[in-house]
């Protein structure tokens, strides 16, 4: 069997005509959704002093003063991939971003990722992945910043795409 690998700019709808070589008459459309690179979900989040909205571009807006240090936002979300990822994004002075892997039961497996360990393994048993933005101020200061954050399948961190899903809603971590 050959297998086909059809690669898209950006993510939507589209169609690909497949025809014969021997009998161009003989062809079929196929109906083709493009994804993000991004696997990241994310969306509107509102907790320990902090806000974050969906720019138009994708990118999270983050507001607000965190409550203390090591306390901020996040999100839970079905783990979209196995295998290696790699994590990319922005450092933002007084805010780190890192993810978890969860098993079923909400327990974290292996190591957190951050832009200090950005590739690695999703381990075995992992259903759903955490997200979150915490303040890593003793004191924490005012923000009003845009982060653009991308988790992706392989070793090598791409140009930032939009996530296919921005509209999960978080809340508060700490």
């Amino acid at each position: 069997m050959t297998t086909i690998t059809i690669t898209g700019k950006q993510p939507g709808k589209t169609d690909v005509t497949i025809s014969s070589t021997v009998n161009p008459a003989v062809k079929t459309v196929v109906p083709v959704t493009v994804l993000s690179r991004n696997l990241l979900s994310y969306g509107h989040a509102s907790g320990n002093g902090l806000t974050a909205t969906v720019n138009s571009d994708g990118s999270l807006h983050v507001t607000g003063t965190a409550t203390g240090q090591w306390h901020g936002l996040s999100w839970t979300f079905p783990c979209p991939v196995q295998g290696t990822v790699k994590l990319s994004g922005t450092s933002i002075a007084g805010l780190s971003f890192n993810i978890k892997c969860l098993d079923a039961k909400g327990q974290q497996l292996g190591d957190q990722m951050n832009l200090g360990n950005s590739v690695m393994a999703i381990p075995a048993g992992t259903v759903s992945l955490f997200l979150n933005v915490i303040s890593t101020e003793a004191t924490p200061t005012a923000k009003d910043v845009d982060i653009r954050i991308q988790l992706e399948s392989g070793t090598t961190a791409h140009d930032w795409m939009r996530p296919d899903n921005t509209s999960l809603r978080g809340g508060a971590m700490n």
